[in-house]
């Protein structure tokens, strides 16, 4: 994967570095340039993937994305010589019937992210993103993965399935036979009407993993739910509930909100927790949220040329997972 990534990046790079803030749409083999991010979504071929530089990317409402693509910017933490700021698109994404599979990564979006508006849309992924919540639409919509985030606001499924799995979240309503595993819920009413639709017992939401600040106004039926800390309450939850003595503010290094100078790594004396709960567990959380890129982490320019003409230029490039 990241050899790929690396010879699009160089197949990119001549056609861009003299045109910063350009948008990149790749297809195939086939590199266009366009200069807004609607635009680029119009333009697209299906099954594209449009790199976003660093920079600001305002998106109408009146845009909906109907055909799959995948969206990738620099992240949403500034970082290497090759980052102008980070990558913000402002305005909802919106995902409607024919997007299926598609994706967005690295993108700080000051609004949502849209599912099924229209029609049913399938295997929807946000990864690395900081964003405002995901809002679900259509109870029928499958497979829809949150990871890796920073959601800011209450996430709404709808009754449909999905994976919500190693954020740092205010709180999410009503995923219901899937998977809400190893997040940190920073709000009193983290989570509630989970679980109430279902066909068959046995998808019934998972529930493990997570640290909840108070889980308020829960609502789980007949979930599976393990290993759950519920910090600043009292009682059990589930089977086999965390142990703490601590409270919320008491368990993480700085546990700031929902932002990427928070910091919920637990603190030494809680360390033990670390396989068993909170984001960390696993796969875990990606701390720099690198999206698949280049990142140009070290270069050399020579003041003047050689012998030969040539203008001995080294570039120390990597990319994320």
């Amino acid at each position: 994967m990241k050899k790929l990534i690396l010879s699009l990046f160089v197949a990119i790079m001549a056609t861009v570095v003299v045109q910063a803030q350009q948008i990149a749409v790749v297809s195939g083999s086939s590199t266009s340039i366009y200069r807004s991010l609607e635009t680029a979504i119009s333009k697209a071929p299906a099954n594209s993937v449009i790199y976003l530089p660093g920079g600001g990317f305002p998106i109408s409402d009146e845009v909906k994305i109907t055909k799959p693509l995948t969206i990738i910017g620099i992240g949403h933490k500034v970082r290497g010589d090759n980052a102008d700021g980070y990558t913000t698109i402002t305005g909802n994404l919106q995902f409607d019937e024919g997007s299926s599979q598609s994706a967005v990564l690295g993108c700080y979006i000051t609004g949502n992210v849209i599912i099924g508006g229209t029609g049913v849309v399938n295997d929807i992924t946000v990864r690395y993103c900081n964003l405002n919540s995901v809002q679900v639409k259509n109870a029928n919509c499958l497979e829809t993965v949150v990871n890796q985030c920073y959601v800011r606001g209450t996430s709404d499924f709808n009754g449909a399935n999905g994976y919500f799995t190693h954020n740092i979240a205010y709180s999410i309503y009503n995923l219901d036979n899937g998977y809400i595993e190893y997040n940190i819920f920073t709000t009193d009413s983290s989570i509630f009407g989970t679980g109430n639709v279902l066909p068959y017992p046995s998808q019934s939401t998972s529930i493990i993993g997570n640290v909840f600040h108070n889980y308020g106004n829960k609502y789980t039926s007949q979930c599976l739910t393990s290993d759950n800390l519920l910090a600043d309450t009292t009682g059990n939850w589930g089977e086999g509930p965390v142990d703490c003595s601590a409270n919320y503010s008491q368990l993480f290094e700085n546990p700031a909100g929902i932002t990427p100078y928070a910091s919920y790594k637990f603190k030494e004396e809680y360390k033990n927790l670390t396989n068993r709960c909170g984001i960390y567990v696993g796969n875990g959380f990606s701390d720099d949220q690198l999206p698949p890129v280049p990142y140009i982490t070290d270069h050399r320019i020579p003041e003047q040329t050689d012998a030969n003409g040539m203008l001995n230029i080294k570039v120390r490039v990597i990319a994320g997972e």
